[in-house]
C-alpha cells in the first residue's frame, strides 16, 4: 500500500481526483445497477395483469422507497392508458436513458483515471532522470546501462498499467459490487446471504494464484532489462561485432536471455489464464446451486420470493460477477506494477556519494591555484588506484599527466570536478576543499574534453552550444573558428544546422573532436582538463585538433592527459603517474636528461 500511495502522489492534486474518480464511479454504479432493477417491472409487465390504480406520488427524499414509487406510479399511469405494450415501451426506454446517463459518468470516471495516469507516467519518468543525472560517476560505472533504460521505460510501462487498472478495477468494481450488493439484499436477503457463502472459495483460489505472480513478475523485469544492456551493447558495437566474426555469439547472448524471459513469462501467463477458466467453473457451479435454491423459494408451498424477483436477482448477480472478475485481474495488473514500481524507487530513493553540503560556498573565481593534499583514492577495498598525491597547479599553467595506462591519471583529473571523492585527504581550489563548494558552481569553472568525442543527435550549432541557453549565433561561430571547425561547418549541407546524427556518426574523427573543444571555448572555462584530446586521430586531424587545444590552453590553467609526449613537451609541469604514485616532475628538457621513466616514454615513441 505505500508503494501504491507513493506511485499516485506523482500526480498532482491526486486527492481531489481521486474524490472526483470515486464520485463519477459511484454515480455510474447506481445507474447502471438501476437500469438492471428494472428487469423486474418489466417481467411483471410481461406475465401479469396490469394494475388499474397508480400509488401517489411520494415527497422528495433519498430512499428505495420513494425512487421505487416514483417510477411505479408513472409505469401504472402508462400501462393505464396505453396499456401494456405502452408500458414495455416506457420501461425500455427508462433502462435506455439510464444506460445513457451511466455511460456518462463512465467516460467521465475515465478520463478523471486517464488524466491521473498520464501525470504519474510524465512525472515519474522526469523523477527518474533528474534522480539519476545527479548521481555520482561511479554509480554509471556499476549499474548497466541497458537495466536503467528499462526501468525508465518498461517499469513505468507497468507502473502504468497497473495506476489504470487499480483505479477501473481495484478501486472502482468494488463500488459497482457494493451497489449490486444492495440492490440484492433489498430483493432477498435470505438468497443474497446464501449466494455470498459460497464465494469466499472463489476469492482463496483466485489468491493463491496471485501470490505466486509478485515473484514471476520481478523475475521477468530482472530479464528484460539485461536483454536491453546486451541490445545496447550490440547496437553500439556493431562495427567490432562484423569484424571479429561475433555475430553468432551475440545472438546466443540474446536468445539465453529471451529464453529466461520467455519462461519466466510463460509461467506467468500459465497462472494467469488459469485465473479465469477457475473463475468460469466456480461461477457456473456458484449460479446453479443459486439456481436450485432460489428456484425452491419460489416453488415452495410457502413463496418467499416472487418469479420476477427472483429472476432480477439472476440478471443482477451475472451482471456482478464480471466486475468481480475485474477486481481480481486488477489485483493481479497491481502486483506486477508494485514490483515494477519497486525497481524504480531502488533507484530514485539512491542518494549519490558526491552532492553539495548543505552550508557550501559559491565558487565566484578561481584566483590563486589547485592542490592535492595526501589524496588517496580506490574504486573498491581491493585495489587502491591513487596514493599520497600532493600536487600544486598554479593558475594559469599547463600541467601534463603521463604515465603507463591504469596508473591513474584520469582518475586524478576526475577528482577536480568532484566526479569522485578522494577516500583521504583532499582537494583544494584557492585552499578551500572542493566538497565545501556548491558542486554546480564548481563545475561552472571547468571545461573537460575527452578522448571519446560526446556529442547528440542534434544540430552543429546545439552541440557546441549545449547547456549553454540563450548564445548568440556569432558567439558560437567564434567558438568555433578558435577550434579550426568553422571551414568543415561551412561545407556540411546545412551548416551550423545540420543534424550529426547518433554520436556525431556523420561526422569524422577529427571533426567530431574539434566540435567537442568549440563547445569548451564557449564555455570558457577557468579550468581545463584535455584527457587523451588527440590520441584516437590520424596525423592531419591530429593536427588541426592540436592547434585548437593551444588556442584553448591560452590563459588558462589547464590539466592534460596524454600518451603522445610530442604534444605535451611545452607544459610548465610533467606529472609521471605510475602505480598510483607521483614518479617524477619536472619540465620536458630536466626529465629528458634524468635517467627515469620519463626518459623510457619517449624513447619508446621515437622509434
Amino acid at each position: 500500500m505505500n508503494t501504491y500511495h507513493r506511485i499516485v502522489q506523482y500526480a498532482p492534486n491526486w486527492l481531489p481526483r481521486f474524490i472526483q474518480f470515486l464520485f463519477y464511479s459511484i454515480i455510474g454504479a447506481i445507474l447502471s445497477a438501476g437500469s438492471f432493477v428494472l428487469f423486474i417491472p418489466m417481467l411483471e409487465v410481461l406475465f401479469k395483469e396490469p394494475i388499474l390504480v397508480a400509488p401517489p406520488i411520494p415527497d422528495f427524499s433519498l430512499t428505495k422507497e420513494f425512487f421505487s414509487t416514483f417510477f411505479r406510479h408513472y409505469m401504472i399511469t402508462t400501462s393505464v392508458q396505453y396499456g401494456k405494450v405502452g408500458t414495455l415501451l416506457f420501461i425500455c426506454l427508462s433502462i435506455v436513458s439510464l444506460n445513457l446517463l451511466a455511460n456518462a459518468f463512465r467516460y467521465a470516471e475515465r478520463m478523471a483515471a486517464s488524466r491521473i495516469k498520464i501525470d504519474v507516467v510524465k512525472n515519474m519518468r522526469m523523477h527518474i532522470f533528474e534522480r539519476v543525472s545527479l548521481m555520482h560517476m561511479g554509480f554509471f560505472n556499476s549499474n548497466r546501462k541497458g537495466d536503467l533504460i528499462s526501468r525508465f521505460t518498461n517499469d513505468v510501462h507497468e507502473v502504468e498499467v497497473a495506476v489504470v487498472n487499480s483505479l477501473k478495477f481495484v478501486l472502482k468494481e468494488p463500488i459497482t459490487i457494493i451497489v449490486y450488493l444492495v440492490v440484492l439484499f433489498s430483493i432477498s436477503v435470505k438468497l443474497t446471504l446464501f449466494a455470498f457463502l459460497v464465494l469466499p472459495i472463489m476469492g482463496y483460489v483466485v489468491s493463491a494464484i496471485i501470490k505466486k505472480l509478485k515473484r514471476k513478475a520481478k523475475q521477468s523485469q530482472q530479464a528484460l532489462g539485461r536483454v536491453v544492456t546486451i541490445l545496447d551493447e550490440a547496437f553500439t558495437g556493431m562495427r567490432v561485432i562484423k569484424a571479429f566474426n561475433a555475430r553468432k555469439f551475440i545472438l546466443d547472448k540474446i536468445d539465453a536471455e529471451t529464453s529466461y524471459h520467455r519462461k519466466v513469462n510463460l509461467s506467468i501467463s500459465r497462472k494467469n489464464e488459469l485465473a479465469a477458466p477457475i473463475s468460469e467453473i466456480l461461477g457456473a457451479v456458484i449460479v446453479s446451486i443459486i439456481i436450485y435454491y432460489g428456484g425452491n423459494l419460489v416453488l415452495g408451498n410457502s413463496p418467499e420470493l416472487k418469479a420476477e424477483q427472483f429472476l432480477g436477482f439472476l440478471v443482477v448477480y451475472a451482471s456482478m460477477i464480471q466486475p468481480a472478475k475485474n477486481f481480481s485481474n486488477g489485483i493481479t495488473s497491481l502486483q506486477k506494477g508494485t514490483v515494477a514500481a519497486q525497481r524504480i524507487f531502488e533507484v530514485v530513493d539512491r542518494e549519490s556519494e558526491i552532492k553539495s553540503k548543505p552550508d557550501a560556498v559559491k565558487l565566484e573565481k578561481f584566483k590563486e591555484q589547485i592542490e592535492f593534499r595526501n589524496v588517496s583514492f580506490s574504486y573498491d577495498a581491493d585495489r587502491t588506484i591513487l596514493k599520497d598525491i600532493n600536487l600544486v597547479i598554479e593558475k594559469g599553467k599547463t600541467i601534463a599527466l603521463v604515465g603507463p595506462s591504469g596508473g591513474g591519471k584520469s582518475t586524478l583529473a576526475d577528482l577536480v570536478p568532484r566526479f569522485y571523492d578522494p577516500v583521504s585527504g583532499e582537494v583544494c581550489i584557492d585552499g578551500i576543499s572542493l566538497k565545501d563548494y556548491e558542486l554546480e558552481s564548481l563545475r561552472h569553472h571547468i571545461g573537460v574534453v575527452t578522448q571519446e568525442s560526446i556529442l547528440f543527435n542534434d544540430t552543429i550549432f546545439n552541440n557546441i552550444a549545449f547547456g549553454m541557453p540563450d548564445v548568440k549565433e556569432e558567439d558560437v561561430i567564434a567558438a568555433a573558428k578558435v577550434a579550426n571547425a568553422h571551414d568543415f561547418i561551412l561545407l556540411a549541407e546545412n551548416g551550423y544546422d545540420t543534424i550529426i546524427g547518433e554520436r556525431g556518426s556523420k561526422l569524422s574523427g577529427g571533426q567530431r573532436q574539434r566540435l567537442s573543444i568549440a563547445r569548451a571555448v564557449l564555455k570558457n572555462p577557468a579550468i581545463l582538463i584535455l584527457d587523451e584530446a588527440t590520441s584516437a586521430l590520424d596525423s592531419e586531424s591530429e593536427k588541426l585538433v592540436q592547434d585548437a587545444l593551444n588556442n584553448l590552453m591560452k590563459n588558462r590553467t589547464s590539466i592534460v592527459i596524454a600518451h603522445r609526449l610530442s604534444t605535451i613537451q611545452h607544459a610548465d609541469e610533467i606529472i609521471v603517474i605510475q602505480n598510483g604514485r607521483i614518479a617524477e616532475r619536472g619540465r620536458h628538457d630536466d626529465l629528458s636528461q634524468q635517467d627515469g621513466l620519463y626518459k623510457k616514454l619517449t624513447e619508446i615513441q621515437k622509434v
